[in-house]
């Protein structure tokens, strides 16, 4: 299995549209699938535009382009993944809609083929208790935006061969990916230290010790981070980071990832950050203005 030459994404949102575009610019073959054909389509147009703006930086030849896109297909009919050799899950952050899409998967693949997850947090080894091969199933965290970001998190469950671990982590470095290996603790290395930042900014803004553009301010020129972190959660979606603080929570045990009241608040308001456009900062004018 070192040699993946055919891949399947499932979920042609921001993280499968991303993967499938790093995975058909190295050279592999996608099949990109979804519940929705509109989504498929959508997700088809939003990497030909990502391709061409590499074509208009010079990153990429327009020939180079489209050899890539000629690469990727779509299809709602898991069938299509028969000839795959690794299925990569990219759903929704939640684990009960992850083990159903895992369980409805594996009858349609061939004995030998591998399933990767995206899960930025759910535990490798309870998602692979729901196929028919935990010792082929790995965590295969990518970051977002994936055709910039160069990290990916493996991750091996109790029962994941080396075997998988070595054919997944070839993948990530033929995408010119850097890998990290993890364990299977709750939200593993990176967001097991980012979240707890982003949700500590949360409670000092909930409880005064700043207004959001000081947070913000206070990290990016105090820490030399790129993005403050009311910012970044924004970015990543509230509703993301709070699943992940309650993974963590639950997972650990440990009162010191309880998510903040505030940020719980935003997310039951609707209030999810870029994709809603309202969350720490109102996206709908710019630049992006504070709500708090």
């Amino acid at each position: 299995m070192a040699d993946i030459a055919r891949i399947g994404v499932i979920g042609a949102g921001q993280m499968g549209n991303g993967i499938a575009h790093v995975a058909a610019q190295a050279g592999i073959t996608v099949v990109m699938l979804d519940v929705a054909q509109a989504a498929l389509d959508k997700a088809q147009a939003t990497i030909a535009k990502n391709m061409d703006r590499q074509v208009q930086k010079g990153t990429l030849q327009a020939a180079d382009r489209d050899a890539a896109l000629a690469r990727i297909s779509a299809s709602t009919d898991h069938a299509a993944f028969g000839d795959c050799d690794l299925v990569i899950e990219a759903a929704t952050e939640n684990e009960a809609l992850k083990t159903k899409i895992l369980a409805a998967l594996c009858p349609h693949l061939r004995a030998d083929a591998l399933i990767a997850t995206n899960t930025s947090s759910i535990p490798i080894t309870r998602l692979a208790a729901a196929t028919d091969r935990p010792g082929r199933f790995v965590g295969m965290h990518f970051f977002n935006p994936v055709p910039l970001m160069k990290l990916v998190e493996v991750i091996r469950g109790l029962a994941t061969e080396d075997a998988t671990v070595q054919a997944v982590a070839g993948l990530a470095t033929r995408m010119g990916k850097t890998v990290a290996y993890a364990a299977d603790y709750p939200a593993f290395i990176v967001n097991r230290i980012l979240l707890p930042m982003i949700n500590e900014a949360c409670f000092a803004l909930q409880e005064g010790v700043g207004d959001v553009a000081s947070i913000d301010t206070g990290m990016k020129l105090g820490c030399n981070h790129p993005m403050g972190p009311l910012e970044l959660a924004d970015f990543i979606g509230l509703d993301t980071c709070l699943s992940v603080l309650e993974v963590l929570h639950q997972g650990l045990g440990d009162p010191k990832y309880r998510p903040s009241p505030l940020l719980r608040k935003y997310v039951e308001a609707g209030w999810l950050g870029r994709k809603t456009g309202r969350g720490f900062y109102d996206h709908s004018v710019s630049p992006p203005k504070p709500t708090r």
